[in-house]
């Protein structure tokens, strides 16, 4: 029996898993995406194969795997909107895990968070917990790497800050001294790939040489793009009232509880060190007139 060559990754045709699929194509590999919109726009030309998710039917979802040798899984949701909730996509996680066990696939390198627990109070990182013990106790090899927050590509929080900062007077900051360890979405394909190709279970946090307070953060975007806006702090539930305000002519969700909260609880920031290496000031620096343009919808992305 032939050794299964395919690489999958479950959206190929999104953000991060963008990033993988472009490497691997780039290193001659046969690319599958498993996606929940298999209608999205191609940015490939047709160079991968496109299977749906069948996250309710175990043989369709095996039959979608069949062949590969890699997954690399980037699923996950932001926040609960309408059927796709946390609890949800932890039960579908579970559901592909298994289907990858049935298909023979041989590794799988899943995209978490820095520092989930079981316990958290906040359903986003326990959610993650959850979606690693299950990857655990499928049996299958595994690699799991926890990034912070992204930059870089098609981000969604780097490209908003500076839209809001470009726009609004004032920038509010949840009150508090917490940081962020961004890592660039590029580096973090490079560390799936690699890892695709190592042997044994391991968690690596995916996180960038630099760390920063959140609101030095913001004052260097502000700095990039040339805002003026006054940067204030403000309670965490002013912020969240705010965003909530922001996102209804958005048609968007600007901000969530778990962000903030997470955020101010330092679980954003590695207590490792560094895996990635590219540096978000130098990044920055070549890239801010790119930066906030355009918003970055995330119901626009997924749900429209």
């Amino acid at each position: 029996m032939s050794r299964p060559n395919v690489h999958a990754i479950t959206g190929a045709f999104g953000y991060s898993g963008r990033e993988i699929a472009r490497l691997l194509l780039a290193r001659g590999e046969r690319v599958r995406t498993l996606t929940g919109h298999p209608d999205r726009s191609d940015p490939f030309g047709g160079r991968v194969e496109v299977a749906p998710f069948h996250f309710d039917d175990p043989a369709r979802m095996r039959d979608a795997l069949a062949g590969v040798r890699v997954l690399y899984n980037t699923y996950w949701v932001r926040f609960d909107h309408g059927a796709s909730t946390f609890a949800r996509a932890v039960e579908n996680s579970r559901a592909l895990f298994r289907a990858a066990a049935d298909a023979g696939v041989e590794r799988v390198v899943h995209v978490s968070i820095t520092n989930p627990a079981p316990d958290s109070p906040l359903p986003y990182f326990r959610g993650k917990a959850e979606v690693e013990r299950a990857l655990r106790e499928s049996g299958l090899s595994h690699a799991i790497l926890r990034p912070a927050v992204f930059f870089g590509g098609r981000d969604v929080l780097i490209n908003n800050i500076a839209w809001l900062l470009r726009r609004l007077p004032l920038f509010g900051v949840a009150s508090g001294a917490y940081g962020i360890q961004p890592v660039h979405v590029e580096d973090l394909a490079w560390l799936a790939v690699e890892h695709a190709d190592r042997g044994g279970d391991v968690v690596v946090d995916a996180v960038g040489p630099e760390v920063f307070a959140f609101d030095e953060l913001v004052r260097l975007v502000r700095a990039a793009v040339r805002s003026r806006a006054l940067i204030v702090p403000v309670p965490a539930w002013l912020l969240l009232g705010a965003a909530r305000v922001l996102g209804a002519p958005l048609g968007d969700v600007v901000l969530t509880r778990d962000e903030v909260e997470g955020l101010r609880a330092n679980l954003l920031v590695s207590a490792g060190r560094p895996t990635a290496r590219t540096h978000f000031t130098e990044w920055l620096a070549t890239h801010a007139h790119e930066l906030g343009i355009e918003w970055a919808s995330e119901l626009g992305r997924h749900y429209r």
